[in-house]
């Protein structure tokens, strides 16, 4: 059997390399530059001096778009291969330490940064001083593999099947709140459908639709569009303009709690509040996890659980 010749590879050359896999996946060198850290136009001039090492071009570029060649397909698809062993060799290595060294990228919508990243992030980094973490806020769904990402922080029933999704914590009570100031000078608010003569301040998701405020009592449910002058697509400013009068805003209960226990806000239909799916943190299956994320995990599981107990 033919022996290959062994190739000896520098350490530019495995940075190059790896530069050129995020590329090839991202089909970016803006998305990719962010990922590694660097500017595009170094990325760009990295992929050039590979291309220019191998003698054969890897990558198709346009002023919009970025794809592979079929050489650059080829080495893209057997660098994954070789890329996920070398990590997993390095876990494997990090299960002999004491504790996990390395980075976590972290994609989390904004809810979850404010109510669980917010407060026991800190408390991951301080029981593991070896981890760094990048997070990510937005609210739009993405393909956390695709994007490079070890992890996600999302709604439950919003995670894709395929991915491996972790509980944090109870549901998640809905409610549409407003300032005494404002109540005072409206029409009294007794069902749900009373919020249609009444300025609701609308919420954008980060799919790119207007949300639909959902009501539920004794089995009772319903939907409402409503009115409202004021959309945004964030609830931290939908909050501020409650606050000061613009109209009612509909979010999750521990979102306004500050404001609901001094009353600068007041929940409006509170029998009327809904129930839904937890914060679920979620990983792929497909990948080794890498070092740290277990740990990131069992603190965000521990602590949610312990400020949802009543006696704690």
């Amino acid at each position: 059997m033919p022996v290959r010749p062994t190739a000896k590879l520098s350490r530019a050359d495995l940075v190059d390399l790896n530069a050129f896999l995020v590329v090839a996946r991202l089909r970016s060198f803006t998305k990719g530059a962010i990922e590694l850290g660097v500017s595009p136009s170094a990325l760009s001039h990295a992929i050039r001096n590979l291309e220019q090492r191998l003698g054969v071009k890897l990558l198709n570029r346009t002023s919009r778009t970025v794809s592979t060649t079929d050489a650059g397909a080829g080495l893209a698809e057997r660098l994954e291969v070789g890329f996920f062993e070398i990590g997993g060799a390095l876990a494997d290595i990090n299960q002999h330490r004491d504790r996990p060294v390395g980075r976590l990228r972290i994609n989390v919508l904004a809810d979850g940064a404010r109510l669980v990243l917010a407060h026991l992030l800190p408390r991951f980094l301080d029981a593991n001083p070896d981890m760094s973490v990048e997070v990510a806020v937005e609210d739009r769904m993405i393909d956390i593999v695709a994007m490079g990402f070890d992890a996600g922080l999302r709604f439950g029933g919003t995670v894709p099947e395929d991915l491996v999704a972790v509980r944090l914590g109870g549901q998640l009570r809905w409610v549409a709140a407003a300032s005494p100031n404002y109540l005072s000078k409206r029409p009294l608010i007794a069902q749900p459908e009373d919020l249609m003569a009444h300025e609701c301040i609308q919420i954008r998701t980060g799919e790119g639709v207007i949300y639909r405020w959902e009501f539920e009592r004794d089995g009772d449910y319903k939907v409402l569009d409503v009115p409202g002058r004021l959309c945004t697509n964030e609830t931290t400013f939908g909050v501020e303009m409650a606050l000061v009068g613009r109209g009612i805003v509909y979010c999750l209960e521990d979102r306004i709690a500050r404001w609901t226990r001094t009353g600068e806000l007041q929940v409006v239909l509170p029998d009327w509040a809904p129930m839904e799916p937890a914060f679920h943190i979620y990983y792929p299956l497909t990948r080794q996890m890498p070092p740290g994320l277990r740990e990131m995990i069992d603190t965000f599981r521990e602590g949610m659980e312990s400020r949802a107990s009543p006696n704690l």
